[in-house]
């Protein structure tokens, strides 16, 4: 351990709000806040309002920033080496220097990786994959995205653009994908895409059970899951929504073989009534069987804070 080094310092960085949190070298939060991303206004008033963040959460502390090291996740497509956002569409941001730029106002070095690749690091570290040397979060929201832990350190791929878990096609010339290609993971088993499904669903049943709570216009990622025992057109979504999911989830296992696969965004509020099925389901497309390497789907444990928490774990992972 680095005798100089007294904290760990994290920023998630969303398109509406930056997440920042203060860990001491035991991995123990001493302080956290919040702050708008103001990416509207562009970089620099983005890179404002995370110095903002950050300054302001090392005077509560009273921190000295030669004791301080740090890390930071963002959305896109992440320079790592070099701390650039190469492209980040939510943020509207392209080769943009971030690092460099949260230095000038901060006078820290922060490490920069992808968002996602941070929240699994967070969970792995921290969360619901801590005790784990090999594991894998997938996180079902908006989109579909998540990160690999590989012998404890963060797998990032080529120029740390690998990891894009949410663009493997599941689906041979399925739904079209805002990436561009057809069948993607994210296109079937996000929150968006169950959401389209379970609305699609209802419009073709007008007598459904889930009229009577929801309209076609008001159906959320939990409507069908929590009909699911008592119609017939809501069970039929869910395990709509199984199959895909479990695919895609074995084609990783049958690739990397973690340990544990962690299940995080809105999605995974369904808790056991998600990861229980998807543990069956997985266990029977598990090349060779589970008894000789078997594979936990468990839900992830740190919710939103795992993005903020991963970031510190960059700075811990290089330093300490």
């Amino acid at each position: 351990m680095a005798d100089n080094i007294k904290y760990c310092l994290g920023i998630d960085i969303g398109g509406m709000t930056v997440k920042g949190v203060v860990l001491d070298v035991y991995g123990n939060a001493l302080v956290e806040d919040n702050i708008a991303t103001n990416s509207e206004n562009g970089g620099d008033a983005m890179c404002d309002n995370i110095a903002s963040l950050v300054n302001g959460l090392l005077a509560r502390i009273g921190a000295d920033k030669s004791q301080v090291k740090a890390g930071a996740g963002c959305p896109g497509i992440i320079d790592s080496v070099n701390g650039v956002i190469v492209f980040a569409g939510n943020l509207n941001l392209k080769n943009y220097p971030l690092a460099a730029k949260l230095k000038e106002r901060t006078g820290l070095d922060i490490l920069l990786t992808n968002d996602a690749n941070a929240a699994a690091l967070g969970e792995a570290k921290f969360g619901a994959g801590r005790e784990y040397s090999d594991s894998i979060l997938i996180t079902l929201g908006t989109g579909l995205g998540g990160g690999i832990i590989i012998g404890g350190k963060l797998f990032e791929g080529n120029k740390s653009a690998g990891a894009e878990i949410g663009h493997m096609v599941i689906e041979r010339r399925g739904n079209l994908c805002t990436c561009g290609r057809r069948g993607c993971f994210e296109t079937y088993c996000s929150a968006t895409a169950l959401i389209k499904r379970t609305r699609y669903q209802m419009e073709e049943n007008p007598g459904s059970a889930m009229w009577t709570k929801y309209t076609s216009e008001t159906a959320t990622g939990k409507t069908a899951f929590e009909f699911a025992d008592t119609d017939l057109d809501a069970k039929e979504v869910v395990e709509w929504y199984l199959k895909h999911l479990s695919c895609g989830i074995a084609n990783l296992v049958n690739i990397f073989r973690p340990q544990v696969v962690m299940i995080g965004g809105g999605v995974s509020g369904e808790k056991e009534k998600l990861t229980e099925p998807l543990q069956r389901l997985v266990d029977k497309e598990i090349f060779g069987g589970t008894d000789y390497a078997p594979v936990k789907i468990v839900t992830a444990s740190l919710g939103s804070k795992a993005g903020a928490y991963g970031a510190a774990a960059l700075a811990m992972e290089k330093y300490l």
